[in-house]
């Protein structure tokens, strides 16, 4: 006879499947060593950019796995704790990796960004990496700046025409007071 299981682990079980289908960033991580203090600190940090640090018990998570992130499967032994990022994918990993590099704890084991399985190496990467916002600001001023030359171009001759017409109309009046003299 199979084994039942106890209907508090199936919710478990099954608000686990939910964090990985909302969560855009999932990163393993080894929490050994880490005081209530640390992880307290590190979840009130992940906050602010819609993501958590969870600690959850590997068997759990096992059964939780949908198949396409069946590679993690081998990461889940020990003491793992899991990022659950769900709207930026940057801010959340360079928080982990900025707080683990402060702490020297914990440790990046890998993770799943948007479904493709990274390496420790290459979520240490991507935390390098500019914010949305800051590559967004960037986008935006460099479809600025041809623009602004433009105009400038424009207001320059249009400027040169306004100090030509000046220039006619003070000959003319210098002109005139002159003839009468």
């Amino acid at each position: 006879m199979p084994a039942k299981v106890k209907p508090e682990k199936e919710k478990k079980v099954a608000d686990i499947k939910e964090k990985f289908e909302m969560s855009k960033i999932m990163i393993l991580t080894d929490y050994r060593g880490m005081s209530v203090k640390q992880i307290t600190d590190l979840r009130r940090r992940l906050d602010a950019h819609k993501a958590e640090y969870r600690v959850l018990k590997n068997t759990l998570v096992a059964k939780a796995l949908p198949e396409s992130l069946s590679q993690i499967k081998d990461q889940l032994s020990g003491s793992v704790a899991i990022l659950f990022g769900y709207e930026d994918v940057i801010l959340p990993a360079k928080t982990l990796v900025n707080f683990s590099e402060e702490a020297e704890k914990p440790k990046v084991m890998g993770g799943v960004v948007e479904g493709v399985f990274f390496e420790e190496a290459k979520i240490k990467e991507l935390s390098r990496l500019p914010t949305r916002q800051v590559l967004l600001a960037k986008v935006v001023g460099g479809l600025q700046a041809p623009l602004y030359g433009l105009v400038n171009v424009l207001s320059g001759n249009l400027r040169k025409l306004v100090y030509v017409l000046d220039a006619v109309k003070n000959k003319s009046a210098l002109g005139g007071q002159g003839g009468e003299s």
